[in-house]
């Protein structure tokens, strides 16, 4: 159990090297900067202006009787730029930073213990599409609806400051500053707490592989940031073997658990975090977020299939893109793009349950290179799994979800959700994904000028291998429309198809909650299977002889449920039908969920 946190703890370890702006608890601020390229340093506090003191390897500092909610720009030689460690950026990446008192805000719920993984169901959230207003304070008047759904854990996409009003926040560039269009920092602070009383964890989604284009202003205090030994698809590799870049990234993660009390860190793209040092920057992130007591999870996007990321680097769990590229190709039939390696139908999918993922070393076509690991040494929290996420709608063209295309059916969207929702594993949902929202999620940002239009043409190269993307379909994601377009419509979720998948969620989760056998995490309770090519089964069961079984009916004819000839014997009651029918007909698309005992 994590011990009660204090309202104001004591700054203390590598935090008492904070560089940026840091009130202090007897009053005044500490102004601290690192720079290997001005002799002379100093801070403009609204509008006046105070020399920094050298402490020599680069080190600038001075204590001022400045309060929070003053404004500063550091003078380097005289010239004035933000602060890259600002903790608020209320005029933007490019504008003066504020000063902020991280401990200011008095927390409600301070008995909030956290969740472990084995009881997460993610909700993957984008603030500004999330409501109409796009802010903290609204987003937070709807955490009573994710309670209700039976979702434990809001999974919040990238807050660090980004340029312009609107965007993914992938292009993060100031990675201590919450982007100010959402709200101020306490409103963020209401937000986990607000989630924190309802039972929720909150984690946050973080990019520590990269910068945006855009108002990155560390490489003008120091190129040391930066190396030219590993490139992304980004830009400049980040050199995690310079301490203060390490610093940055380690003291930000801290920051996020302990002083905005987030429950955990989803890492973006942990394949282009590239470090040479002896201990790698994963390793070391995970024993200092550790090492904070408590359950702060951490959770690697990672296309790799490295469980060694658990087993050795010691992070949490995974994004497992296999689960959801055969679930893309057994419900859509495309193959193009990074979908062709993948079979899809009933067989693919059960391959994919018993094993994890699908690649445990098989040459990878797309790179012509072995890709991934056995994964038997994880258990089935450490893998989450979901059918929709912001990538793989946004890498649309037109960001349309899975079940827009005529393809898939209602039925067939429910029969999904339905295996989803009753693995061990740890599921993820996307914002509205619950009610088979009608909005749909394209890639948006606000970069002026020839950058805005290198980003729209650069976003058509890195998917031009989508057929969609080549057919010209891509909305300009300089658009403001092509961003309002995203938020989600909560009046629908009482109507038709919405209301009907909408109930078959809840009934899902109360069951994951509640159900003694779906409540085992135990991978070897889980076996799958197919039956005449076209019928999945999940079996799961557990040593008192109780057990669970899911029947996917992927085939175009209907078929009873009692009729197949499986390998062991159907459980007697229907728990729950995707269609919410009583009896065990499956038509195309449709799932059931029978069991006896427990």
């Amino acid at each position: 159990m994590a011990a009660q946190l204090p309202d104001r703890p004591a700054a203390q370890g590598p935090d008492t090297q904070r560089l940026g702006a840091q009130p202090l608890p007897g009053g005044g601020t500490r102004f601290r900067v690192w720079t290997t390229t001005a002799r002379e340093v100093g801070v403009r506090v609204d509008g006046a202006a105070h020399p920094l003191t050298p402490l020599g390897g680069g080190l600038f500092e001075a204590v001022l009787p400045v309060e929070a909610g003053a404004r500063y720009f550091f003078l380097l030689d005289g010239q004035p730029w933000p602060d890259p460690y600002a903790l608020s950026l209320p005029d933007g990446v490019h504008g003066e930073a504020e000063v902020v008192d991280l401990h200011a805000y008095r927390w409600q719920h301070t008995g909030w213990r956290g969740r472990p993984l084995a009881e997460c169901v993610f909700y993957e959230l984008h603030v500004g599409t999330f409501t109409p207003e796009g802010t903290y304070r609204a987003a937070l008047e709807k955490l009573p609806e994710l309670a209700a759904l039976g979702v434990t854990a809001i999974e919040l996409m990238p807050l660090a400051a980004f340029p312009g009003t609107r965007g993914w926040g992938y292009d993060g560039v100031a990675l201590y500053a919450p982007h100010a269009g959402y709200g101020r920092p306490e409103d963020l602070m209401a937000f986990v707490d607000a989630a924190h009383g309802l039972g929720l964890a909150v984690l946050l989604d973080v990019v520590y592989n990269h910068f945006g284009p855009d108002g990155n202003y560390l490489g003008v205090y120091s190129p040391e940031y930066f190396t030219a030994r590993f490139h992304t698809p980004w830009g400049a590799g980040l050199d995690y073997a310079e301490p203060h870049m390490r610093r940055l990234i380690t003291g930000n993660a801290r920051m996020w658990l302990r002083d905005y009390r987030f429950d955990g860190l989803r890492l973006d793209a942990t394949q282009e975090m590239q470090d040479d040092s002896p201990v790698h920057i994963l390793r070391e992130l995970a024993d200092e977020v550790h090492a904070l007591g408590g359950r702060h999870l951490l959770i690697a996007e990672d296309y790799r299939n490295r469980p060694d990321l658990v087993t050795d680097f010691h992070l949490d769990g995974l994004w497992v893109d296999d689960f959801h590229h055969e679930m893309r190709v057994t419900l859509t039939g495309d193959r193009d793009g990074y979908y062709a390696p993948f079979q899809g139908g009933a067989a693919a999918l059960a391959h994919v349950l018993n094993r994890g993922w699908v690649f445990e070393g098989q040459e990878w076509p797309l790179e012509r290179a072995p890709r991934g690991a056995p994964a038997d040494a994880l258990g089935a929290p450490a893998f989450v799994y979901f059918i929709q996420n912001h990538d793989q709608v946004g890498n649309r063209a037109v960001g349309d979800r899975v079940h827009h295309l005529e393809r898939v059916t209602p039925a067939m969207f429910r029969g999904a959700s339905t295996l989803l929702l009753t693995l061990p594993m740890t599921p993820l949902l996307f914002q509205g994904q619950e009610w088979a929202a009608s909005a749909p999620f394209p890639f948006f940002s606000d970069h002026a000028g020839d950058l805005g239009r290198a980003v729209s043409e650069g976003r058509r190269r890195e998917f031009g291998h989508f057929d969609s993307f080549a057919a010209g379909e891509v909305p300009d994601p300089q658009a403001e429309a092509t961003f309002r377009q995203a938020k989600l419509d909560w009046a629908e979720r009482g109507e038709g198809e919405h209301a009907r998948t909408l109930s078959l969620y809840r009934d899902l989760l109360h069951l994951r909650r509640e159900d003694p056998v779906l409540q085992d995490r135990e991978r070897r309770n889980l076996q799958a299977g197919s039956e005449g090519g076209n019928v999945l089964w999940v079996r799961r069961a557990t040593g008192d002889g109780s057990e669970r079984v899911l029947l996917w009916n992927l085939g175009r004819e209907a078929v009873e449920a009692g009729a197949l000839p499986l390998p062991f014997a159907l459980p007697p009651r229907v728990l729950r039908h995707s269609e919410g029918r009583e009896g065990t007909a499956l038509g195309y698309g449709e799932a059931v969920l029978l069991g006896s005992q427990g």
